[in-house]
């Protein structure tokens, strides 16, 4: 009985916490709560950090041209989804797609873990303007005339799912570039 506590050694992370497991990389004890299972052994927190900082490539500057232009074309994709009404349905998919592969393209494929969430939500945010401008526009509407009509509300349908579409499609399209754990 006292062979197997001399065996056991606190976590390196939590020493309130006694262990026979260890890192496979560092060989520091460590926690189940801690271990993260590969295909070569359980590795702590550290080292699956640290081998992941090896293949996230992306630049700052990266993160500022996707904010720039997913914004930028998903604001004008707005307007070409304010005349469309049905078929904006089939044109914010493309919109989407035409977003990402102008991020991909202008980032040089590199990858990181943020790269495909600041598009998305810089493309949800341009394409808001059109939106806001429309909602504002039926209160206006509401306000002055007397009667409702459900082709009031059918551009701001058609606005909220391009909306929707175009986040979508360029979080789908893009989240190829994260860097998936497999730990």
């Amino acid at each position: 009985m006292n062979e197997a506590k001399s065996t056991t050694l606190p976590c390196y992370i939590h020493p309130n916490r006694e262990t026979r497991l260890r890192c496979s990389r560092c060989e520091q004890p460590i926690c189940t709560s801690c271990a993260k299972q590969t295909p070569t052994g359980y590795r702590c927190k550290n080292c699956i950090r640290s081998q992941q900082k090896i293949f996230e490539t992306a630049k700052t500057t990266d993160y500022v041209l996707a904010i720039i232009i997913a914004g930028a074309l998903a604001f004008g994709g707005s307007f070409l989804a304010s005349i469309m009404g049905f078929f904006t349905l089939f044109i914010a998919p493309i919109v989407g797609v035409i977003i990402a592969e102008a991020v991909r393209r202008a980032t040089q494929r590199r990858r990181s873990t943020l790269l495909f969430k600041v598009p998305t939500i810089s493309a949800s945010v341009g394409s808001l303007p059109l939106l806001l401008i429309q909602l504002g526009s039926l209160f206006l509407m509401l306000s002055l005339s007397e009667g409702f009509s459900f082709f009031m509300v059918l551009p701001i349908i058609w606005q909220g799912l391009y909306t929707s579409i175009i986040a979508s499609t360029v979080f789908y399209r893009l989240s190829g570039i994260q860097l998936r754990s497999r730990f």
